[in-house]
């Protein structure tokens, strides 16, 4: 005797719930997942415009930099700050030293972010221009104004090079960067603002790790946000950690591109971030606390990484 529709139904239903009774559930990193709490994330205005919903990428609250890249106008910084306030975000626009011309400017593009979109955070960096076009020359310069504190900011980030920095310290040394790090440790408990270092991106949990140590042990208390490139071409991330300066984790993406296997597959972040996470588990008093994403790939695949590691955008928490 043949089987009717139904029996063959039955069998089906009967398999699926084998298959869900002895299945083990997959479950992530926890130690990941919570390193990447709270983590931030970067945008420029001409990369914003193309995002249709960042509610729907983002967990709500996410603090998103802006960057100032030289020659974006400031009405293009300051839209893109209110429409990411107006979305629930936390805005944190780059105030780079090196592109403001005067004290003046500067009180006018912080009135201006006021103003319009509420902010009250800001990453205060030298900026990636060779000469100064202004008065200015660092973020020391910038922060000696008094204009922040003034204007009621209540964080101020300040730039972390875990790997050195050529254009502070020519000569291959530390010695700029250090005695920066120590000025800006002192200011920290000068102003009322919460601050922290947010660094440049590395490729390596090893270099990054003896860094954050030494930081600790120079005794600069600041917390600790590490740069992490987001999910990207290989060429692509080549290109980038050139142009930045990033030192020997470099060797991490040569390694990749020597390998035929993987030099066409995209690179996501997953070894170094867990790698530090798990040091981070077994060291709680680690100097890193927060992660920084850099989405150089795209910020719909730095959101999707980030999703895929347990952070959830609200929207979809409640969809």
């Amino acid at each position: 005797m043949g089987l009717t529709p139904r029996d063959i139904g039955k069998s089906l239903m009967s398999l699926l719930n084998f298959r869900k009774k002895t299945e083990a559930p997959r479950t992530g990193d926890r130690r990941v997942e919570t390193f990447l709490r709270d983590f931030s994330i970067e945008v420029m205005p001409r990369t914003a415009e193309k995002v249709e919903d960042f509610r729907a990428l983002l967990p709500e609250s996410t603090r998103v930099y802006i960057a100032h890249i030289d020659g974006t106008p400031i009405e293009d910084m300051v839209a893109t700050a209110k429409r990411l306030a107006a979305d629930g975000f936390q805005v944190m626009p780059h105030f780079p030293a090196r592109i403001i011309d005067n004290a003046q400017m500067l009180g006018d593009w912080i009135a201006r972010y006021q103003g319009e979109a509420g902010v009250t955070q800001g990453l205060i960096l030298a900026g990636g221009v060779a000469e100064p076009r202004g008065v200015f020359e660092s973020s020391i310069h910038l922060l000696e104004t008094g204009l922040f504190d003034k204007a009621g900011f209540t964080r101020l980030h300040v730039a972390g090079h875990p790997e050195g920095n050529k254009d502070i310290d020519p000569d291959g040394t530390t010695l700029n960067v250090e005695t920066a790090m120590k000025w800006k440790n002192d200011f920290a408990a000068r102003t009322d603002a919460e601050m922290a270092i947010v660094t440049q991106f590395a490729f390596e949990a090893d270099p990054v790790i003896a860094w954050a140590d030494a930081v600790r042990d120079a005794g600069i208390g600041l917390p600790i946000h590490i740069g992490i490139a987001g999910p990207a071409k290989l060429q692509t991330l080549i290109k980038f950690a050139v142009a930045c300066g990033v030192g020997p984790s470099l060797r991490v993406l040569q390694k990749r591109a020597m390998d035929v296997t993987k030099l066409l597959l995209p690179y996501e972040p997953d070894e170094i971030v867990t790698e530090l996470a798990h040091h981070k588990a077994s060291h709680p008093d680690f100097a890193i606390t927060n992660v920084h994403i850099f989405p150089l790939g795209g910020i719909k695949a730095a959101a999707e990484w980030t999703a895929s590691k347990g952070a959830v955008p609200a929207a979809r928490a409640t969809a």
